[in-house]
């Protein structure tokens, strides 16, 4: 079987995986879900970043990076809890920078090694617990489906078509495979389907669809671009083996941990 391929069949087994969360499972269970997607992708982060050989707290990150959504699902849950999402990044931020002080050897790397870790929460599990805020608004099924439905559109459209007809490197530097042609059929196809879609999903006008079209598909395939980044500075193919065609749980959620926020943020605003 060709990569495309098993491409195509794992992204429809996830894609039907991902109608059953969103729909049928509880809010507990969701957040569970959207746990499990962050301890996994903060577990490859780190795989990546200690092959360059430096030295991040990946127990302590991946525990503080777990804590993240189920926290925001407590908040919503315990009014008397809703603060405890950034008293619980201020506390993640002070120990990442207490626990230097505990190290034995004569490092030179203490701010690299607290900035990585820092980093990999926010980018990893704060940014991709944006879809448990997102789940708990009115319409919350609705507007992650749609979310994930434009996010994802973006990425194969994207994909298949670059394959086909690109011609004309986007950044090879960070992605030698991403072509000019591939992106702005992402785009497109992504208009399509925010503007067709979305009239149900969201009940949003004509000119806001259009706009979260462009919005998420640059976005997505800009944190696309951003892993693609982060695995060339580690020397990594993929963030890992876990999903034949595709890579690892960091390689699927890639672009999500970037238009989830501002997706969130657009709601809340508009």
């Amino acid at each position: 079987m060709s990569k495309f391929l098993r491409r195509a069949f794992i992204s429809a087994v996830l894609g039907a995986f991902t109608v059953v969360v969103v729909y049928r499972f509880p809010g507990w269970l969701f957040c569970l879900v959207v746990t499990v997607f962050v301890v996994f992708g903060l577990f490859e982060f780190f795989r990546m970043v200690e092959k360059k050989e430096i030295f991040v707290y990946k127990y302590f990150g991946t525990i503080i990076g777990g804590l993240i959504p189920v926290v925001i699902f407590m908040g919503n849950s315990f009014p008397e809890l809703k603060n405890l999402e950034p008293l619980l990044i201020v506390v993640a931020t002070l120990l990442v920078l207490t626990l230097q002080f505990a190290r034995r050897d004569n490092a030179h790397d203490h701010l690299i090694s607290a900035a990585l870790t820092l980093f990999s929460i926010f980018y990893v599990a704060w940014f991709f617990s944006f879809l448990v805020k997102l789940r708990l608004l009115d319409n919350g099924a609705n507007l992650v489906f749609f979310l994930i439905l434009v996010t994802k559109s973006a990425d194969m459209a994207a994909y298949a078509i670059g394959s086909r007809f690109g011609k004309t490197e986007l950044l090879p530097r960070i992605s030698p495979k991403k072509t000019k042609e591939g992106t702005l059929g992402g785009i497109f196809v992504s208009m399509l389907i925010a503007v067709t879609a979305g009239r149900f999903f969201t009940g949003f006008s004509l000119m806001h669809l259009l706009a979260l079209g462009i919005i998420l598909a640059a976005l997505g395939q800009t944190g696309d671009l951003a892993e693609s980044l982060i695995k060339r500075d580690c020397g990594v193919k993929d963030s890992g083996s876990y999903l034949p065609g595709i890579g690892g749980f960091l390689d699927l959620i890639d672009s999500l941990l970037f238009t989830a926020p501002v997706f969130y943020f657009y709601v809340k605003g508009f």
